[in-house]
Order: C-alpha cells, then sequence, then structure tokens
C-alpha cells in the first residue's frame, strides 16, 4: 500500500511518528473495514461497516492534508494519496448511500 511507504519515508521527528502512526492506521483500516464490509451478515452489517470505512478515510483523508500544511512528506506521494483519498470517499459514500436506500 502506498500510505504504508509514505508512513515510512516520514521523517523520525516526533511530528512525524505522532502523524505517521494516525495515518498509518487509518490509511490501513479502510480496506479492512471494507473488506470486513463485504463479509457482512446482513444488508444493516454491510452498510454500518462501509459507514466505518467512510470515517476511516475521511480520518485518513484529515492527516494527509495536515501533511501537507506542515510540509511532512514528499509532496509527489503526498499529493497522489490526497487524490486516491478523495476519490475513495466518493466512492464508498455512493456505495453506503445506495446500500442505505435499498433497506428502505
Amino acid at each position: 500500500m502506498q500510505v504504508v511507504s509514505f508512513v515510512s519515508a516520514l521523517p523520525r521527528s516526533d511530528s512525524g511518528q505522532v502523524i505517521g502512526r494516525q495515518l498509518l492506521r487509518s490509511g490501513t483500516s479502510v480496506g479492512a473495514n471494507y473488506r470486513e464490509a463485504n463479509r457482512a451478515e446482513s444488508p444493516d452489517d454491510f452498510a454500518h461497516k462501509v459507514a466505518i470505512a467512510v470515517k476511516e478515510a475521511a480520518e485518513t483523508e484529515y492527516w494527509l492534508l495536515l501533511c501537507a500544511r506542515v510540509q511532512l512528506g514528499d509532496t509527489k506521494p503526498l499529493a497522489v494519496l490526497t487524490s486516491e483519498v478523495g476519490q475513495l470517499i466518493a466512492i464508498l459514500s455512493t456505495i453506503l448511500r445506495r446500500a442505505r436506500a435499498s433497506r428502505r
């Protein structure tokens, strides 16, 4: 995953380690939660787990924007990751909206 590589390359400063740890947790959680959603026990369970994935993606976007704001990390992969997480939020939000609509 690109987020793992990005975090691995962050400086070993206090801010790099704290922000990197948070970014790594949220960034890797998105895929894990979506994978779990695809093994959901019910439509409600699916929607709930996708909602968690959306929240984790939004948190990841926050940490990436913070990296950009404080100039932490290489700008090229940071820009790519920020763009991709924005797209991922849009995709997951659409999946969630459709999942909730189909339950009605």
